[in-house]
């Protein structure tokens, strides 16, 4: 069976392209698109990899993720962020959260293919 991925998103165009490319890839992709209750979505899912939109509606990518690790521990689960906001303080803000990796939107199908490979290889 190929690796869970769990997307936690509120753009449609987005889920549909993420989804497609991921799953053309062999993954198993979920799809969530609130903040109120993706902490338990998270953590039901048990998913190999998360992809969490910073800006979402009910709670932050940054406070979902806040919860995460402080709830799973660094090392449990690779998280990706996606934002449309680049700027370095955005960056640094999921740094200090706990986040693995950070991509601004739009991204290119490879590399987002190739943040999701390296992120559950390592």
């Amino acid at each position: 069976m190929g690796k869970q991925v769990l997307l936690i998103e509120d753009e449609p165009n987005i889920i549909e392209a993420i989804s497609f490319i991921l799953s053309r890839d062999g993954w198993a992709v979920a799809t969530h698109s609130n903040g109120h209750d993706a902490v338990e979505v998270v953590q039901d899912a048990k998913p190999d990899l998360l992809i969490l939109d910073v800006m979402l509606p009910g709670k932050s990518g940054l406070d979902i993720l806040r919860v995460l690790r402080e709830t799973l521990g660094p090392g449990e689960l690779p998280v990706m962020m996606l934002t449309a906001r680049g700027q370095l303080k955005d960056r640094e803000m999921a740094e200090k959260a706990g986040v693995n990796r950070f991509m601004t939107k739009p991204f290119s199908n490879a590399e987002m293919l190739e943040a999701v490979r390296e992120l559950v290889a390592s």
